[in-house]
């Protein structure tokens, strides 16, 4: 991004700037309901230091008069409760109405929110912010790519872009790009005049629907398509250029692939946009998974192979907590559990994770040393499979994790299951060591994640993503899809979609 340009005749030399919005990504096929206690709310100056280059003495900081409002941002899981989300988006379009107007409005969303009883919740909220804020302030939008850009979304906001990266090591420099890209709007020579100071946006959705775990930019065909982008950036006329991959587990009729190439030359951008989206469409059956796939009975004789090279990492996909899982599915901690192999403490497995209140509870009351017998998850989703019988020790009581609460962990033989308060995700080995669990010399580790994040992949001797049962399931076909919109494969294979780009200008079809 580089430094911002300077105030040009016209520009704006210190614009006023809100901040807000509402980050998670839910899954439709999780019966998770995301509550106000799934939500961190940052206001005010806590909002401000959310974002370390808005820290005092950074240039983009002193850039202009930042008004931090109300944001919430989750793990992702099942809906998000209505009266949850209200409340949310009342409180932004409050601090809105209340602290405006502003010249321009940071809008930090993932892209992916759905609301119980709803459809398309960011274009809802979009809505609901662009009347408040109204038609004047330019709204800059940074996003996950595994979000989705409607119609509404698209003529709600101005500059819209995303991550570059699955996993998600560009998700601050996501955020930073979006605050350049609004700073340097405003700061141009048409940056005092409302329309002209709106960019165009070359809109092409792309009916193709795939996991995340299938277009990781680790691997081709992902990696080239992303790595188009910055060179269409870097074009005269150009503003931004991204590619939504969509969200995979939610079944609305906006649930697909998005291209979206922002700029003031209308003809370049509307040409970069279908291109890559050609790109993208024709390489659709070329998206294959990040790592090799099996079953979990095949990951585990991969696993257990007398030539196996150890950690050997299994995914739990189907109950990915950071896809949208509920993370309580116990299917595949019974399937350990039968396992002999597994359980006479020959070798170590370390299986992440489950959450259950009241099997931590009773584990804690027994103490670290005691044999107990618990029933524990499957209290969220109990679809593959209802609570678990556990008779093992209590191997260790660790206390107060910001997101898991109290966590224990039942040693059966060798396996060691760990069980929390709350949902959470295990990415880092810290997140095993906290336990008295040493995740690189353990010879099984299982986490309920689908690609891995960046400590886990470094773990890895070997790994295999093992296609489970639950809310985030890698198998689309048997999830249940049926209001996707027509055409979107793998589901719909009956055609060829028409990938003219449609420009618009908040809401006004250009071409």
């Amino acid at each position: 991004m580089g430094a911002l340009p300077p105030v040009a005749d016209g520009g704006l030399a210190t614009p006023r700037i809100g901040i807000g919005g509402i980050s998670i990504e839910s899954s439709t096929f999780s019966p998770h309901v995301s509550g106000d206690e799934a939500f961190t709310i940052r206001t005010g100056e806590n909002l401000r230091a959310y974002y370390p280059f808005l820290d005092a003495g950074r240039e983009l900081a002193e850039a202009a008069e930042w008004i931090p409002l109300t944001h919430g941002r989750s793990l992702p899981g099942g809906a998000v409760d209505a009266a949850t989300y209200r409340r949310m988006k009342e409180a932004i379009v409050a601090g809105i109405r209340e602290q405006g107007p502003f010249d321009g409005f940071f809008f930090d969303i993932h892209g992916a929110m759905s609301v119980v009883g709803m459809d398309d919740a960011e274009g809802d909220l979009a809505l609901a912010v662009r009347e408040a804020l109204g038609p004047d302030t330019l709204v800059s939008t940074s996003m996950d790519l595994h979000g989705n850009v409607s119609e509404t979304l698209r003529d709600a906001v101005d500059l819209l872009t995303c991550y570059r990266m699955a996993p998600h090591e560009d998700w601050l420099n996501t955020k930073e790009r979006a605050v350049w890209n609004l700073l340097a709007r405003l700061r141009g020579e048409h940056g005092a005049d409302p329309l002209r100071r709106r960019p165009f946006s070359a809109w092409v959705p792309v009916p193709v629907l795939l996991p995340g775990e299938k277009t990781s930019t680790r691997l081709e065909p992902a990696r080239g398509i992303y790595a188009e982008l910055p060179g269409i950036e870097a074009l005269d006329g150009v503003v931004d250029a991204s590619v939504w991959i969509g969200y995979a587990w939610a079944d609305e009729p906006r649930c697909q692939a998005y291209v979206v190439v922002t700029g003031d030359d209308r003809d370049l951008i509307a040409r970069e946009a279908e291109r890559v989206a050609r790109s993208f469409w024709d390489a659709r059956e070329d998206f294959v998974f990040v790592a090799e796939t099996g079953s979990l009975d095949e990951a585990l004789a991969k696993a257990l192979a007398p030539e196996a090279r150890h950690p050997y990492l299994i995914s739990d996909s189907g109950d990915n907590p950071t896809a949208g899982g509920a993370g309580d599915v116990t299917w595949t901690l019974a399937q350990l559990l039968s396992r002999a192999e597994l359980t006479d403490g020959s070798r170590t497995t370390l299986v992440a994770s489950i959450f259950d209140r009241d099997a931590v509870a009773q584990a804690v009351a027994a103490g670290v040393g005691a044999t107990v017998t618990l029933s524990a998850g499957a209290r969220v989703d109990d679809g593959p499979h209802g609570p678990v019988e556990i008779t093992g020790s209590v191997f260790s009581i660790t206390e107060d994790d910001h997101d898991a609460g109290t966590q224990v962990v039942i040693a059966v033989g060798g396996l060691h299951a760990i069980i929390t308060e709350r949902r959470k995700p295990f990415h880092h080995l810290d997140d095993f060591r906290m336990l008295g669990l040493e995740p690189t010399t353990a010879d099984i580790v299982v986490v309920k994640i689908g690609y891995l994040e960046p400590e886990l992949y470094d773990l890895a001797a070997d790994w295999t993503l093992a296609l489970t049962p639950g809310g985030v399931d890698q198998d689309l076909l048997r999830l249940g899809h049926h209001r996707l919109a027509p055409g979107v494969f793998p589901f719909d294979t009956s055609g060829a979609p028409d990938l003219t780009a449609v420009v618009v200008r908040r809401g006004e079809e250009i071409r």
